[in-house]
């Protein structure tokens, strides 16, 4: 038994932004939302995407100040900034974070307040979108998250110490443009967090206890285009059929996401980067894997599906769940990312108690999808086990 809804148009593969003004544009004023790094404007894709937007008859506003792991006060900022300047649609042009940050800018533009006051989960105050938020059109420039094409977008906040998403069905974006020569020039050591990220999307998909034959089909497709691929992205960035391989990974996990769900290492590694916003999302998530995956194994959560799982990575003799655990380190070294450290990351264990509470109630709806329950405890467990 599965659900599907994705109302988002999408158009996939290398030259396609130049499509982009042969789209139906949403409005006439375009905000368009980017980091507050430089990559989008030194590599020309900024220039680009204006000149496409002005072909279409639209006006352009620029909003560059969202950082990673992004917090709701920029987000807040972002929102009243489009409202003042009376955009009516949205473009998010940039990685991950910016294509979450401009979902929660999206509702606050249209609504007021601050963007938490939406958030449904942890302490955020669950109050209803009653205006229609802007319409979104999605342009990622790296392959991780998927966020083009599902209906969330996750937001921390650094008060509380909390990162979790806004969520809404009017939050899908209308367009994603997902051009692969975008991601040409993400450094080896970010293609390989953003590659991992989109990975355990797609593994945690396979083992939630919400797995069809639809999201296992999905699933298992973007683990085998990440194994064969990701590792030849890493090693050269312009080797353009690596890209387009794993961007369209990227794209199926997000799919995954809306079928399915992640499961609660994602809830676990929210807690990390909350606590610590350098990490990047995808670098905590590999640190926790072995950890987190071997608790799982362990406890004979669902043995079968581990050794489909190590065959998908490439170990195509798996016969024990553990071989699952072997492959995936063979794609963490391949990849150059074996020995990433928490400690390097300023984190220490005495925060695990705290981390774990906080991820058990501002991501506490993963923990649902869980094939077996997770306390307080073994979660601290997992972090213990995973720390170097």
């Amino acid at each position: 038994m599965f659900n599907l809804y994705i109302p988002t148009k999408v158009l996939f593969g290398c030259g396609q932004l130049n499509n982009l003004h042969k789209q139906t544009m949403p409005g006439k004023k375009a905000l368009i939302v980017v980091s507050n790094g430089k990559s989008v404007k030194v590599n020309g894709y900024l220039s680009r995407t204006e000149e496409q937007l002005h072909q279409a008859g639209a006006e352009t506003f620029l909003f560059d100040k969202i950082e990673a792991n992004p917090l709701h006060t920029t987000v807040t900022a972002g929102g009243h900034y489009a409202a003042q300047v009376k955009a009516d649609f949205l473009v998010a042009l940039g990685g991950g974070s910016v294509l979450d940050a401009a979902k929660g800018i999206a509702v606050v533009a249209a609504n007021g307040g601050d963007v938490w006051d939406y958030v449904t989960n942890g302490t955020g105050k669950g109050k209803a979108i009653a205006a229609k938020p802007l319409p979104i059109l999605a342009i990622p420039t790296t392959a991780g998250t998927g966020s083009e094409t599902d209906m969330g977008g996750v937001i921390t906040n650094r008060e509380t110490r909390e990162k979790t998403p806004i969520k809404d069905l009017s939050l899908f974006p209308q367009v994603a443009v997902i051009d692969p020569e975008l991601m040409l020039t993400v450094p080896p050591r970010f293609t390989a967090y953003q590659g991992f990220d989109a990975l355990f999307h797609n593994i945690e998909g396979y083992i939630a206890n919400k797995a069809s034959d639809m999201s296992e089909m999905i699933a298992l497709t973007a683990i085998e285009h990440l194994a064969a691929y990701l590792p030849r992205a890493v090693a050269d960035g312009t080797d353009l059929e690596a890209r387009e391989k794993v961007a369209f990974a990227s794209y199926l996990g997000g799919v995954e996401m809306v079928v399915c769900s992640t499961v609660s290492e994602h809830s676990l590694e929210h807690s990390l980067s909350a606590f610590h916003q350098e990490l990047p999302h995808g670098a905590g998530l590999i640190m926790l894997s072995e950890a987190y995956f071997t608790y799982f194994i362990e406890h004979h959560a669902c043995d079968e599906r581990f050794v489909r799982l190590a065959k998908a990575l490439g170990k195509v003799d798996a016969a024990v769940p553990t071989d699952f655990i072997s492959a995936l380190k063979t794609l963490q070294q391949a990849c150059g990312v074996a020995e990433l450290k928490m400690s390097d990351y300023g984190i220490v264990p005495d925060e695990f108690p705290e981390m774990a509470r906080i991820a058990k109630s501002a991501m506490a709806f993963l923990f649902a999808s869980d094939r077996i329950p997770l306390s307080e405890a073994d979660v601290v467990e997992i972090y213990e086990n995973a720390y170097r």
